[in-house]
């Protein structure tokens, strides 16, 4: 039996359809009941009978830091896919970050070992491979990180949650690890996820940042995360990229598709500067949540570029052309909005 944590999430919903659609036995954690809607409405969107692949998941109530729930979960389970986590780049959640995406991971780790789970699959973040100080050399999985660097919050605690599998792997559980780009996927469009993305340029955008980074789609990142646990691979990592974009070419990919203006103005360095601080005091003086941290605005003004060869080579794969998920994904995005 499969178990899955996270399936209620962008990654963990489609990972799930594929799974039942494969006829797998799974299992799958959840924390609030009225999120389980969300998996209902991604599988709309790939099934005329969604309630009849739906019910095919056993759910368990739980999070990750719930031990005895967890304990539960893992009853008879042989594999588990990992995909939960808490994604905020805003510093002072760096404490509920840490809880969720170390600890609860950590949490996970120990079960697999005391249930001798047959295999692991972490889904981590390209946020947690270091950074070239050349930008022009490709970032692979080899790419040292540097816990000297100025990191995100998120990063900073995708990292300890690898190390924590990495631990695991030592303690007799085999296990690969996975660090997507930015994963491009319908079905979330607030939030943390991707799909906010769309919604902001749906709505309108004054300015893109200068940066670049590597995108996939939710589809590549879950038939990899599949071959990868049916294979006799372990002990891996792997960026799963399809596409090295700058923010720039990627909003007015979008913008054409959702049919409005991109932005026109490049977000300077002045800007980004004087906007983290005027973000930074907006939340001491009125509590609104950050949107824009220290971290965030170097990010969206720094280019890197990711090597997807270990993954392609190893599993014999292509990754989908990013025109065709952006177009996939906006096509999603426009029928959602007409229906609200």
């Amino acid at each position: 039996m499969i178990l899955v944590t996270g399936g209620t999430g962008l990654v963990g919903s489609h990972l799930l359809h594929k799974l039942v659609s494969e006829n797998k036995q799974v299992r799958a954690i959840f924390r609030r009941p009225h999120t389980l809607e969300r998996v209902k409405h991604v599988f709309s969107y790939y099934s005329e009978n969604p309630e009849a692949l739906y019910a095919k998941i056993e759910w368990i109530e739980a999070n990750l830091n719930d031990v005895p729930a967890l304990e539960m979960a893992f009853k008879d389970i042989d594999y588990v896919y990992h995909c939960a986590a808490f994604v905020s780049f805003e510093p002072n959640k760096y404490h509920q970050l840490r809880t969720i995406n170390i600890e609860g991971t950590a949490n996970i780790v120990n079960l697999s070992i005391s249930n001798n789970i047959k295999k692991l699959c972490y889904v981590s973040s390209i946020a947690a491979i270091g950074q070239e100080a050349n930008p022009d050399q490709l970032v692979t999985e080899q790419t040292e990180w540097n816990p000297e660097e100025d990191n995100s919050v998120y990063a900073i605690t995708k990292y300890g949650a690898e190390m924590e599998v990495w631990r695991g792997t030592q303690e007799g559980v085999p296990a690969v690890i996975v660090n997507p780009g930015i994963i491009l996927g319908p079905g979330f469009w607030k939030g943390g996820s991707s799909g906010n993305l769309f919604k902001m340029v749906h709505r309108g955008m004054k300015y893109y940042g200068s940066g670049s980074s590597g995108y996939v789609d939710v589809w590549d990142v879950c038939d990899s995360m599949f071959s990868l646990m049916n294979s006799d691979i372990s002990n891996e990592r792997y960026i799963l990229v399809s596409e090295n974009l700058t923010f720039n070419e990627f909003q007015k990919k979008v913008a054409q598709q959702l049919h409005v203006k991109p932005a026109k103005k490049e977000a300077s360095p002045l800007i980004l500067e004087i906007g983290w601080r005027l973000d930074w005091l907006t939340s001491i003086l009125f509590g609104k949540r950050r949107k824009l941290s220290k971290q965030l605005a170097k990010s969206v003004r720094t280019k890197t570029f990711y090597d997807n060869t270990k993954i392609k080579s190893s599993l014999d794969i292509e990754f989908r052309a990013i025109d065709n998920s952006i177009t996939k994904v906006c096509e999603f995005y426009l029928k959602d909005m007409a229906r609200s």
